[in-house]
């Protein structure tokens, strides 16, 4: 009989009380006011930025390693598997938010305030000479000169990789719920790799905005968004990758079953919804 018909409350792992989300925090923090403090020039901020970087990785690998022990001990049971679903659904659906704000405001610089600034009244107020064209040089010309990053080829090829990436996942997925570990581990592998060309390719962009086309970070509102976009992006694609090696690396030490392995498939959804914000950034971007 079920423990609920004896009138016992179902079974639901409460872990012991953890020092990781102190320890979290206090990274967070660290890494929060070096950063402010690294943009406004202050000595301390770089040091700082990477003091809270380093304790979040510390923090990483002693709260997943914790949470691994205890999956791998038998202690979560169905209720504690929904409950890492809906956390990591929430999660991600944070972080569409996040990116709802970016593509926001290049929707709002691009199609509300440039047009409104270019009509004749307003103009009026502004400079002489003021056309509302994308991207634009600011006030006065105050912006340097660019050239901007066309479609072709590394955002088309980088498009290709995390298309692929994509695939070889979903491969991986169906591997591990086949019980092939080998075919598993041969594709996940991949899936990694792939997004570590795509890394490097974006980091070699970058560099050839900078020193070639003089696109930067400060160059009026297309740089910024430009910037914040894709380096944010990026920035994701590298925490999937890191997960998806994480997943890697303990399947290789014989973590997960068939019917057992939300860890893989929480770092699955992740990455798919990686690849979906690329395919909006590369149409938005640089097609449009």
């Amino acid at each position: 009989m079920s423990a609920a018909s004896h009138g016992i409350a179902p079974y639901y792992f409460v872990p012991n009380p953890s020092q990781w989300p102190a320890v979290g925090s206090v990274a967070l923090l660290s890494a929060g006011l070096g950063a402010a403090g690294w943009v406004n020039g202050a000595a301390y901020g770089p040091w700082l930025l990477m003091l809270g970087f380093a304790v979040l990785i510390y923090m990483m690998f002693g709260w997943f390693g914790t949470v691994a022990r205890e999956s791998e001990g038998g202690l979560y049971n169905d209720r504690v598997d929904v409950s890492f679903r809906w956390s990591m659904g929430w999660f991600i659906f944070s972080e569409v938010m996040f990116f709802g704000a970016f593509f926001g405001a290049l929707f709002y610089a691009r199609v509300i305030t440039m047009p409104w600034l270019g009509d004749l009244d307003h103009k009026s107020v502004l400079w002489p000479g003021f056309t509302a064209a994308w991207p634009n040089l600011g006030p006065a010309g105050v912006v340097e000169a660019f050239q901007t990053i066309g479609p072709w080829p590394i955002p088309t090829i980088n498009t290709a990789l995390l298309l692929t990436s994509g695939v070889t996942l979903t491969i991986a997925h169906h591997a591990l719920k086949d019980n092939h570990r080998g075919s598993l581990k041969f594709w996940l592998l991949i899936t990694v790799l792939l997004g570590a060309v795509f890394l490097a390719l974006q980091a070699f962009e970058y560099a050839h905005a900078y020193q070639d086309l003089n696109l930067k970070l400060s160059s009026g509102i297309f740089g910024s968004t430009f910037f914040m976009l894709t380096g944010f992006h990026g920035f994701h694609v590298c925490v999937g990758a890191i997960m998806l090696t994480v997943v890697l690396f303990r399947i290789l030490s014989g973590h997960f079953t068939a019917e057992n392995h939300f860890a893989f498939e929480a770092a699955a959804w992740y990455w798919h919804f990686v690849d979906v914000v690329w395919l909006g950034l590369y149409v938005v971007v640089y097609w449009l």
